[in-house]
């Protein structure tokens, strides 16, 4: 049995050029329980999943990337339903999640195209509104009227952490 032998440029494990470095684990580690933390801190709401887990998901995006920031918010969102017990079902929890990666990355990208604010402004209108009419197959009308001001409110108060984070890491030039 003969070993074909690799070459030295397909083994190259620079940290730099892997998406799933040790160092990028470890700091999304950091952001998921953070999330789940902040999943602790309820808005009230009919179904209780509005809560303040989503802060962390919006700053890993924007300070490291959206990847980063999708993964925190798909997780991030799955601990906050897991600590009601899924009131909406898994099926639905999993659809959230998915919309939340892709709020998180749509505020990471609109950041970097347009401007930090108006980018704010979108993720609190597709976090908030958008997201409530979202729910409308599973909970009906009453449901979507029942969590357009919760999830609004939620999703101000998370984006301002987020931002706020933000710019305090930016001028202090850490990240």
């Amino acid at each position: 049995m003969s070993v074909i032998p690799i070459p030295e440029e397909e083994i190259n494990l620079d940290e730099n050029k892997l998406f799933l470095s040790p160092k990028r684990i470890a700091r999304m580690a950091i952001f998921i329980a953070m999330s789940a933390v902040g999943a602790m801190i309820k808005v009230p709401s009919p179904t209780g999943t509005v809560a303040l887990d989503a802060a962390f998901a919006f700053f890993s995006a924007v300070t490291f990337g959206w990847k980063e920031g999708a993964i925190v918010a798909f997780l991030g969102h799955l601990l906050t339903a897991l600590t009601t017990g899924f009131p909406l079902s898994l099926p639905m929890h999993l659809f959230i999640a998915l919309q939340m990666a892709a709020y998180v990355s749509a505020f990471d990208i609109l950041t970097r195209k347009l401007h930090l604010w108006i980018s704010a402004f979108v993720a609190v209108l597709l976090n908030g509104p958008f997201s409530s009419f979202l729910v409308m197959p599973v909970g009906g009308i009453g449901l979507t009227a029942a969590l357009i001001v919760p999830l609004t409110i939620g999703s101000i108060i998370n984006v301002f952490i987020a931002v706020t984070a933000y710019l305090i890491i930016k001028k202090s030039k850490i990240a």
